[in-house]
């Protein structure tokens, strides 16, 4: 495997807005692109110079040294894709959120760690560099011990009902609203920073005038397994200027995230972290105007998340080149796709039951 590795992409959204860059940016050679409407995935292969434009899964995964498979459709088709791709000798790196609900999460684990083949989870977030920088701090214990944590953000993205997002946002049935689009993401920033959630209560919200199943809005209180209070609150759907604060304090100083930027404050004071250059990642890269149509594609038109993707495109490399697994930070695993799937079960629970749920 010294040369370029081979892979296909599965859904023709963001799997072409952002995973198609990245695979390429990472020195992946992707072959084929697999989608549902064919003429939008021929369209979209061609634009894009892939060579491949299918609807058939079998088709691609047979084409000659496809090694990989990245898939970006909606949660609820994730489990099917991501078997029939270990049955085909794949390494798979799959979206988040990771599944419908936590028993599909499981068996998709259970299949990669008997197959031996590498598998990752789209949590392309923890090599941000303001998260990794901050999940860092907390581990060098820049902040004494972890105690109490708040992760909000509001922002008007689904405010207007006319803005359109995939449909499987709109169904709870199919993992969608805000909590798995955009929870999924800081569930998983909590876990990578603070460790293992303890318990939880939550309640959901439709905030917008949208007809929908799901939210897009939530409200969490958890504890960690350390013993970290926290509290998750974001809405989508809730109009006036964007809300944001990250900021986890402990016994001798607290963090604080925007953006790129990470602030401790303590007895000496406030300043900004230096950021290692193992951390420092390129300037975004805005996706094709041509990709950019829905309020969904709007959210991903600054192109913030390539170098981020990018950076797991090449642990995912290297991990089936055989190298890696010490890298810092650390990629999610289908293992994390489990815990995490199993916290969104629990808000979701903890929502209908009204009720403190507690997690094994």
């Amino acid at each position: 495997m010294s040369g370029a590795l081979g892979a296909v992409v599965v859904g023709t959204g963001f799997g072409v807005i952002t995973h198609l860059r990245a695979l390429r940016a990472a020195g992946f050679e992707v072959l084929a692109l697999v989608g549902r409407d064919p003429e939008k995935t021929a369209a979209r292969a061609a634009g894009a110079g892939v060579p491949h434009g299918l609807t058939s899964l079998a088709e691609a995964l047979a084409l000659p040294g496809v090694d990989a498979v990245a898939v970006a459709t909606p949660p609820h088709t994730h489990c099917a894709i991501v078997l029939q791709s270990l049955d085909a000798g794949k390494h798979v790196l799959c979206e988040k959120p990771f599944a419908a609900d936590a028993d599909e999460a499981r068996r998709m684990l259970a299949a990669a760690e008997a197959s031996g083949l590498v598998h990752l989870l789209g949590c392309e977030f923890r090599f941000a560099t303001g998260q990794a920088l901050a999940t860092r701090a907390v581990r060098e214990g820049r902040i004494g011990e972890p105690r109490l944590a708040t992760f909000l953000l509001q922002m008007p993205a689904l405010a207007d009902p006319a803005g359109e997002v995939p449909a499987w946002w709109t169904s709870r049935e199919e993992g969608g609203g805000w909590l798995g689009a955009y929870a999924s993401h800081v569930i998983d920033q909590v876990r990578a920073t603070l460790g293992d959630f303890e318990g939880l209560s939550a309640s959901l919200s439709l905030v917008s005038e949208r007809e929908w199943t799901a939210e897009d809005s939530y409200s969490v209180h958890f504890r960690t397994r350390s013993g970290v209070d926290g509290i998750l609150q974001s809405s989508a759907g809730s109009w006036g200027p964007p809300a944001l604060c990250t900021r986890i304090s402990g016994t001798r100083g607290t963090l604080t995230v925007q953006g790129d930027d990470v602030q401790l404050a303590d007895r000496e004071g406030a300043r900004s972290l230096e950021v290692p250059d193992d951390l420092k990642l390129p300037a975004p890269v805005p996706p094709p105007a041509e990709l950019l149509h829905t309020t969904y594609d709007m959210l991903h038109s600054m192109g913030i998340d390539l170098a981020p993707y990018t950076r797991l495109f090449e642990a995912f490399a290297g991990r089936i080149r055989g190298e890696g697994g010490d890298e810092d930070p650390a990629p999610a695993t289908f293992a994390d796709g489990v815990a995490c799937q199993s916290v969104l079960d629990a808000i979701r629970r903890s929502d209908a039951e009204r009720c403190w749920v507690s997690l094994d």
